[in-house]
């Protein structure tokens, strides 16, 4: 985390052109605010334009408002205004029809955030090398706001955090103005819940839980999505909609652990796993099916719960249950590969430097081109580390682009199912891909997703793990 950022953003003396207006606050600025919100005539700007606050952006203008999209990056932003969407949730058909209305624009010219009402930040919080929260893009995007904050201005943070951020570094970095919250300007938190890749929700079906800085900043906050969203969950703290977030997180963190790890005993045992949990799931209460995997992906479940067991300590509590499960989730790419090793050894009486193999799969999940924090990532780049000449295939990553942890894989391209292989490692079932091919272009295919017998593709030759 860059506290010592957030120290320095802080000193005495730091102020903004909003201070001067500080001594002298309007008492109906919320009203207006109000006002402008229901004529639909508030202008919208949404920091950050990837999985989280392009299809809010969307969303916003759908819903009738003007929006401007704020992005560092300029080629992103020249990208977008030209109509071409760079995430699976937009199509850039749709981009096109909200840039002709008039309904999105984006921008890398931060001093426009003075003319927006409603601001929204959807900026990464990834982790640091050392496991901790790294809030560098709150903290900067945060100082950014102070920079152009005016009277009347609600401000909502999206990006997933530890229970207290809101509260803790962006109120104090925003009052730096001389502005106050709840009274000159909102402050509000609502937890981003976009599941990439479903078809069955969206940003607007999904329920969204809203939290404020003060009755009047939840209540704008409130006021705001339910013109965008259908269902709005007001909740007492920002806190409060800070800790959901998380939970739902570590929820499914905790429980994807279980279940790989119940994998391992299973398959010790003989016994398959996923016919186990399908005849579980089958009681009508009491059970929730999970199911195990590679490795954990995604923004959030691997990144997220760790950032309440480092806040954690600041109360003197280890959160045991919450880590042994990351380090459960966190082996599971080890435990795939060692799998693999000894299926090649012992079937084909090959080491893993001597054997062609193609993994499938390099996106976190099923259906997206989503990478981050994929756990193929891992498995590629240890492969090619070991001396394995492996490829990949992935309709939706044509190549690889540069990534922070696995930055020697960038460009490689996905390859044809055409070539023969000793063996294909299936890491993420997408359902553009061909099994039925698949499973005749090697002697070995080990399944992690069950993908091939869920396609009723049985034999000797496929192994799941």
């Amino acid at each position: 985390m860059t506290l010592d950022l957030l120290h320095d953003l802080l000193r005495p003396g730091r102020s903004s052109a909003g201070g001067a207006l500080a001594a002298n606050p309007q008492p109906d600025v919320a009203a207006q605010l109000t006002a402008r919100l229901q004529a639909r005539t508030a202008q919208i700007g949404i920091i950050g334009l990837g999985y989280v606050g392009l299809p809010l952006a969307a969303a916003c203008g759908r819903s009738g408002f003007a929006v401007t999209g704020f992005d560092i990056d300029p080629v992103k932003v020249d990208g977008l205004n030209a109509g071409r969407s760079h995430i699976d949730a937009l199509p850039s058909s749709e981009l096109q029809r909200l840039l002709d209305a008039g309904r999105f624009a984006a921008t890398d010219d931060f001093r426009r955030l003075r003319d927006c009402d409603v601001i929204v930040i959807c900026v990464p919080t990834p982790l640091s090398h050392h496991r901790e929260p790294d809030l560098r893009y709150v903290v900067t995007t945060a100082a950014t706001i102070a920079d152009s904050l005016r009277l009347g201005q609600l401000v909502v943070l999206e990006s997933t955090t530890y229970p207290g951020t809101t509260e803790e570094v962006v109120k104090p970095l925003l009052q730096t103005t001389g502005l106050i919250s709840g009274a000159d300007f909102f402050l509000a938190f609502s937890p981003e819940r976009e599941d990439p890749g479903a078809t069955q929700f969206s940003t607007t079906t999904i329920p969204k839980v809203v939290g404020g800085d003060g009755d009047v900043a939840g209540g704008l906050a409130e006021h705001f999505y339910s013109l965008v969203v259908e269902r709005i969950v007001r909740v007492n703290s920002l806190k409060i909609a800070e800790a959901s977030k998380v939970t739902e997180n570590i929820f499914r963190a905790v429980n994807i652990a279980l279940v790989n790890e119940l994998k391992i005993i299973y398959d010790a045992m003989g016994v398959d796993v996923w016919d186990v949990i399908d005849a579980a799931a089958t009681k009508p209460f009491g059970f929730m099916p999970f199911y195990p995997g590679p490795g954990l992906g995604g923004h959030c479940i691997p990144i997220d719960p760790f950032y309440l067991t480092w806040k954690s300590k600041e109360f003197g509590i280890n959160t045991k249950f919450i880590e042994l499960a990351g380090e459960i989730n966190a082996s599971m790419p080890g435990y795939v590969l060692a799998r693999l090793e000894r299926e090649l050894d012992r079937r084909l009486g090959l080491s893993l430097s001597r054997a062609r193999l193609l993994v499938i799969g390099l996106a976190y999940k099923k259906n997206v081109s989503d990478i981050r924090e994929s756990p193929a990532l891992a498995i590629l780049a240890t492969l090619l580390q070991r001396g394995c000449p492996a490829a990949y295939h992935d309709p939706h990553v044509p190549e690889i682009p540069r990534t922070r942890e696995h930055a020697t894989l960038e460009g490689q391209k996905s390859v044809p199912l055409e070539e023969r292989y000793d063996a294909i490692l299936i890491v993420t079932d997408h359902d553009a891909v061909d099994y039925t091919r698949l499973a005749a272009l090697a002697p070995l295919v080990v399944d992690t997703r069950n993908a091939m017998a869920r396609r009723h593709l049985i034999a000797d030759h496929i192994v799941k793990t």
